[in-house]
């Protein structure tokens, strides 16, 4: 049996700890043992992962809180677990990897990268740049998307192996449901001859909320009965910049804003059109694969593999551009429910065809069994003496 750890920055809900608890829960139980670490306290995904029965422990660092004790922490578990591969997910996690590697005897390292261009904080972008000149450390990097490999290549990237993953969906749970659907309508107070167009993103300036907005104040001119629900965290009245930037594109009471949602499924079937308006930073999107396997038209803007995930499937129009955004999902209105009922169809088919989560689970088993197996019985000797090492009193270990 392998033994992987899976660190990861935190665990509130977003695309890279979304599909970390999907890969723990599916991953073959017979053959791998999953332990998740979350360097901060665990958030919401971390119900998905402990009702799995997998193995959950915390560093309990808080953000933006250097403590030196997480380290040891992390040491600690590492030397506690003996997994033969850690895996990381996001800068923070695999700077902590680099840092642990050796001393906790890890035989290997994978790191994971979840987005492209993603506007980062001087810190952050310090950090990325001591992991860009590390990036031949680890046995090879995971991509979710072409976007964030390619990305990564021009700051300097350069390890031992890329390896692209795409997320994956589980279209038996993310499927149309029109009982769901008039539910939320009713609760909502919606109509089923308004159309409804949703956009599901955490507030951040990447997901550029202004664009949006004002693509809605421009189509709300020509479609008078529209509506507009947003979803994510940060998303909430009580978020004065949202508000701020709803109130100036004069949409009012047309707009819903929702805040975080466990149920993301019983929002999309709700939904005549998804949405993602990023204005950068995006690398595969888990809400756009989401919503088409619900059976939704899409709209978004060309930002990470978004063209390639939609295919003809869905409009793909430019970054910070409203009039474009506007015009794409006017055309969308105008072909009917019919219309949209067809290319949401062909969006759900493309999913399962090409991006069915059990297809990504597969991969990385496979790349965790390739990267585990022994290349030598110089090297299977050297994992098996680190192991003794480890199990060894302190005072013992030279």
């Amino acid at each position: 049996m392998i033994t992987i750890v899976h660190l990861i920055t935190g665990l509130e809900t977003g695309g890279a700890e979304r599909m970390l608890a999907q890969l723990v829960s599916r991953t073959d139980r017979d053959r791998f043992r999953s332990v998740v670490v979350s360097i901060s306290e665990p958030g919401n995904m971390a119900h998905a992962i402990m009702r799995a029965g997998v193995d959950l422990r915390s560093l309990a660092i808080r953000r933006g809180v250097p403590d030196p004790r997480g380290l040891f922490r992390l040491a600690r578990i590492l030397r506690e677990v003996r997994p033969e591969i850690l895996q990381t997910w996001l800068y923070h996690a695999d700077f902590l990897g680099l840092l642990v590697k050796k001393p906790a005897r890890i035989p290997h390292l994978v790191w994971n990268v979840r987005c492209s261009d993603a506007g980062l904080s001087p810190t952050d972008l310090a950090l990325r740049r001591v992991l860009s000149r590390c990036s031949a450390v680890p046995d090879a990097i995971i991509v979710n998307s072409r976007a964030g490999q390619r990305f990564h290549q021009r700051i300097g990237y350069r390890p031992r192996r890329w390896e692209q993953v795409p997320n994956g969906f589980d279209i038996d749970t993310l499927r149309p449901d029109p009982e769901a659907r008039r539910c939320f309508r009713a609760k909502s107070c919606i109509d089923d001859n308004t159309t409804l167009i949703g956009l599901p993103a955490r507030y951040h300036p990447m997901k550029d909320h202004e664009t949006f907005f004002a693509a809605a104040a421009i189509l709300e001119t020509k479609s008078p009965n529209v509506s507009f629900a947003l979803v994510g965290a940060g998303v909430e009245p009580s978020n004065r910049a949202l508000a701020k930037a709803m109130a100036a594109s004069g949409l009012g009471g047309r707009v819903r804003l929702l805040g975080e949602r466990d149920d993301m499924a019983g929002f999309y079937v709700a939904l005549d059109i998804a949405t993602l308006s990023s204005a950068f930073g995006e690398g595969f999107s888990n809400v756009l694969g989401e919503a088409m396997a619900c059976g939704l038209p899409c709209v978004a803007t060309d930002s990470g593999d978004a063209a390639e995930l939609l295919g003809p499937a869905g409009v793909v129009v430019p970054p910070r551009d409203p009039l474009a955004l506007a015009a794409a999902w006017q055309r969308l209105i105008e072909i009917g429910p019919e219309g949209r009922r067809s290319l949401g169809k062909q969006a759900r088919l493309r999913i399962a065809r090409n991006y069915g989560l059990q297809a990504t689970v597969a991969r990385y088993e496979s790349l965790y069994t390739e990267i585990a197996a022994p290349r030598s019985p110089l090297h299977a000797r050297s994992i098996a003496v680190a192991k003794q090492t480890e199990s060894r009193p302190a005072y013992l270990r030279r």
